[in-house]
């Protein structure tokens, strides 16, 4: 096999499937390709390693296997490794445009505060994902030049070159894989040192290169800010809000406290980091509203949304607060909507049969009295047709009558607008239209009956 020249021209394919379209980027360490996967038909990037040294192929090696095994969306897919002409080659998921430490060269200002605190935040849920893991990863080497934004906005954090492991049982730094490197500005002290690196040397490089999107200005060498504490100097590293007034005092508080010098003083893991960018993110929102209103004349009514909300982080899901936060619970509207259907079908029932529906609700209104229950009221009832009985004793015999004690206490308990009531039923029958002959049976009446002894 012929030997690959130092930089792959366009049209080079490697392993007979990889066809090299451009040269991304080059460093001191290796170069990165634009390449079609001619199997899949997909775009990749290919990453080589130009080292020849042993212990920096097998990390080269490390750092495929690694990312092979993350599931994340703001961590690049790896897809394939290997070697051909004496070289390692990296295939991996391909993300287009610039990185961000090009787009601060170009714009010469710092970001939005909320479009990098969701930056941030999916960041810092990348670095939960990695330090939590069984087998510990700690990046090492987070800067704007590893960062690249994809078009649906969401951040994605590349280049695990210097990334190193350790197991869960391993309580110390000395046992893990890793090689000596870094990246001034945004390295933490103890990782320039070489003194060994944890979670919160991530958490430094987070915080500076936070620092940098939101002031547009490169943070100080660790080093420096090291030698000027120890000359009981004053420490180099400016507050944020000084550089960029948009950003609020208690974030800027946070970015140094990420950024502290000491270990021990920065945030115990990147989850607390998190939730600490969060809580500060919700405190300081702005209230629009009110700086709409004095823009307005007072002789125009503005147009404006009944009940609309703003909300400054709806760009970025990851770092939108929940919806309990900023609003109200809405009352359902689901019963006023079931009684109007109920009154629809009511309409429309009364409009297709409006001679069943009025007999139907009259005789509901009329049956409690047109079949009383056999009690007292009935007994008056059956009093009534025995005719010329009202002396209270029965005719030949020198006993009391019963039924004029049933009949005297039926009168008490009979409603006083019983034969009012009936009048009007009758009358409301006798304007109704005629139903239909035979179609309602005869009205059986009981036999009258008595309760007195025979």
């Amino acid at each position: 096999m012929n030997e690959i020249p130092a930089r792959l021209p366009a049209g080079t394919v490697l392993q007979g499937r990889y066809r090299i379209v451009r040269e991304l980027g080059t460093g001191g360490m290796g170069a990165v390709y634009e390449a079609i996967d001619q199997r899949l038909d997909t775009t990749v990037a290919l990453k080589e390693t130009f080292s020849t040294d042993d212990r920096l192929r097998r990390q080269f090696g490390q750092e495929a296997r690694l990312l092979a095994q993350l599931h994340h969306p703001c961590l690049p897919r790896v897809t394939d490794y290997f070697r051909e002409a004496g070289r390692a080659f990296l295939v991996m998921q391909f993300i287009s445009g610039p990185d961000l430490a090009e787009i601060l060269a170009r714009q010469r200002g710092p970001f939005p505060p909320p479009q990098v605190m969701a930056w941030a935040d999916q960041l810092l849920d990348a670095l939960v994902y990695l330090h939590e893991r069984e087998r510990q990863i700690i990046h090492r080497d987070i800067k704007p030049h590893n960062l690249k934004v994809m078009p649906s906005g969401r951040i994605v954090l590349l280049d695990f070159g210097l990334a190193k492991t350790r197991g869960a049982d391993q309580s110390t730094t000395n046992s893990s894989i890793s090689i000596f490197g870094y990246t001034r500005r945004y390295s933490p002290p103890e990782q320039i040192r070489d003194l060994g690196t944890t979670p919160q040397s991530d958490i430094y490089a987070l915080g500076a290169t936070l620092y940098h999107l939101l002031t547009g200005v490169k943070p100080p060498d660790s080093m420096e800010r090291l030698a000027a504490v120890a000359n009981s100097e004053s420490d180099p590293l400016k507050p944020s809000s000084d550089f960029n007034s948009a950003v609020a005092p208690e974030l800027s508080a946070l970015l140094t406290k990420a950024m502290s010098l000491p270990e021990k003083e920065r945030f115990k893991s990147a989850n607390e980091f998190r939730e600490a960018l969060k809580s500060a993110g919700r405190r300081n929102l702005p209230a629009p509203v009110a700086a709409v209103e004095r823009t307005v004349p007072s002789n125009v009514t503005p147009w404006r949304k009944s009940d609309s909300k703003i909300d400054p982080f709806d760009s970025y899901s990851i770092l939108k607060p929940e919806p309990e936060v900023f609003n109200l619970p809405h009352s359902s509207r689901r019963p006023w909507l079931l009684a109007v259907v109920v009154a629809a079908a009511l309409v429309m029932l009364v409009s297709a049969y409006p001679s069943r529906v009025v007999d139907s609700v009259t005789g509901i209104l009329d049956s409690p009295r047109a079949n009383p229950p056999l009690t007292d009221a009935t007994v008056l009832h059956q009093n009534r047709s025995s005719a010329g009985n009202s002396s209270g004793w029965r005719s030949g015999t020198g006993v009391p009558n019963i039924n004029h004690a049933s009949d005297t206490r039926a009168l008490k308990q009979t409603p006083e607008h019983e034969p009012q009531h009936k009048e009007e039923t009758e009358k409301r029958r006798a304007t109704q239209i005629p139903a239909a002959p035979a179609t309602r049976p005869a009205e059986v009446k009981p036999p009258a009956f008595s309760i007195s002894p025979e």
